[in-house]
């Protein structure tokens, strides 16, 4: 392999350390925002109270959404990493 191919690699995997790093310092702040948007609403905040049965549908619909949401887009964004690395070992 020659030199460029070389730094490319190595372009490469520091990418995909980067998604990674900034996998690992996004999931707090969504977690956080997760918990306040499922959260009953207070003074300084307006949230879906999740934990109350008699809301309508279309709010447990939303509370579903948000807890779906949180685990798929670490996923995605470690997939996208992963992807980076995957693409230059096979290629």
């Amino acid at each position: 392999m020659n030199h460029r191919g070389q730094i490319t690699i190595l372009y490469t995997l520091m990418m995909a350390v980067v998604v990674i790093l900034f996998v690992i310092g996004i999931a707090p702040t969504l977690k956080i925002f997760t918990e306040e948007a499922r959260a009953p609403s207070s003074d300084t905040a307006v949230g879906l109270d999740c934990g109350n049965n008699s809301i309508s549908d279309y709010d447990k619909a939303t509370c579903t959404a948000i807890d779906i949401n949180f685990p798929f887009v670490i996923l995605a964004l470690l997939a996208m990493a992963g992807i980076i690395i995957g693409a230059k070992v096979i290629f």
